[in-house]
């Protein structure tokens, strides 16, 4: 999020953003740095003329008074969640907010005011890589606020939260395997549209928390934040300081700050493992030897007498054994050390394709009610009157 810089290219206009400094000799030679934050657009004019050549989507820019109405003026009981960037709120767009736009529940993402050298380019990168991709799974950017220092992103609003919220609770009930399969292929199906897009993207942040869910389960890809611009032509890689998530990015990543496709294929691999054990990528909590999962689960996965043995507890032995194994085996091929020898994101869809079973969403099968609540998404189950 430290540095990040505009490049004009014959159609796309693209911005990397990252948490450090990258090194000049890190740059491409056309890449011309921008440490100045007075160079890069504060007001909504300048950034729709950024936006210009390359904005696949409209966006609207909204006002802080707008977002002021949207969210009951940030109201505490419509805090979804934060970060270090901030604070993220549920809002609603009425038909008389806005002359044309429907009713709509939102997402307002707040930059911290307090962090805005990193926060405004952070933000841009987000509103740049978000207005020109477009696809089921990646959240949706409805608009922005850009107002004197207010950095505000409005996003569709997901009503079951991450995949880490819903995944680890120890509130909400185990997810069954059907859903952790869809969430998985929808995830992967994002990451494969980063990749292949005409200039591929590296989402570079992988993980559960930012892969959000919406009623039906349907995953989508969230926080660009440090998304990067894939190496093209004869280029294998691109060079960057190193970012993202210890226990989801890739070693050879960590070691040589050399960035390809293959490095959000790794980060893959570890998010199918948190599917699959129900285990966070790191956890301090267990034991020496467990806390680090990839570490704890490698040389399990590949003995076909032991892989059962890291399957989820809660699942209760709910799950097909065959679907399970297939799905540890493309955990095993996603996590191996040469990163040629992963596979690429279109190939994990085929192979995640066929691990797909029916999702039962309705809880009239188990008689239980599911409902909506916030803050953070989060779903509370009660027993349906019916029950009683």
């Amino acid at each position: 999020m430290g540095n990040c810089w505009c490049r004009l290219e014959p159609s796309v206009y693209r911005v990397s953003s990252n948490g450090k400094s990258e090194s000049p000799k890190d740059q491409s030679p056309s890449a011309k740095p921008r440490n100045d934050d007075s160079k890069l657009p504060s007001n909504p004019e300048e950034v729709e003329k950024l936006r210009r050549d390359s904005a696949a989507n409209p966006l609207i820019a909204f006002t802080f008074s707008e977002l002021k109405i949207m969210t009951g003026n940030f109201r505490q009981d419509h805090m979804l969640g934060g970060g270090g960037f901030g604070s993220v709120y549920k809002g609603f767009i009425t038909e008389d907010l806005r002359e044309g736009l429907p009713p709509l529940q939102v997402a307002v993402k707040v930059h911290d005011g307090d962090n805005s050298y990193q926060g405004h380019r952070e933000w841009l990168a987000e509103v740049i890589f978000l207005g020109q991709l477009s696809h089921p799974n990646l959240v949706k950017l409805i608009g922005y606020c850009c107002e004197d220092e207010h950095r505000v992103l409005i996003y569709e609003y997901m009503a079951r939260g991450s995949v880490e919220n819903n995944l680890f609770s120890r509130v909400l009930l185990p997810m069954p395997w059907s859903i952790r399969m869809k969430i998985a292929l929808g995830a992967a199906k994002g990451l494969a549209f980063l990749h292949e897009a005409e200039q591929p993207v590296i989402y570079r942040d992988f993980k559960t928390s930012n892969i959000l869910l919406d009623l039906d389960y349907n995953a989508k890809l969230s926080d660009f934040g440090l998304a990067k611009d894939g190496p093209v032509g004869d280029k294998s890689h691109v060079s960057t300081r190193i970012m993202g998530t210890y226990g989801y990015a890739a070693p050879e990543y960590i070691m040589t700050g050399h960035l390809t496709p293959r490095s959000d294929v790794y980060s893959f691999g570890v998010v199918l493992l948190e599917l699959l054990t129900g285990r966070k990528s790191l956890d301090k909590l267990r034991p020496a030897r467990e806390q680090n999962l990839t570490d704890w689960a490698l040389p399990l996965l590949k003995e076909k007498k032991k892989f059962l043995n890291i399957v989820d507890p809660r699942l209760e032995g709910d799950y097909p054994i065959k679907g399970v194994h297939k799905a540890a085996m493309l955990a095993y091929h996603c996590l191996n050390r040469n990163p040629k020898a992963r596979p690429l994101m279109r190939d994990i869809v085929d192979s995640l394709e066929p691990l797909q079973v029916p999702v039962e969403v309705s809880a009239e099968k188990t008689g239980l009610t599911v409902i909506s609540q916030i803050p953070e998404a989060q779903i509370k189950i009660v027993e349906n009157s019916k029950c009683t």
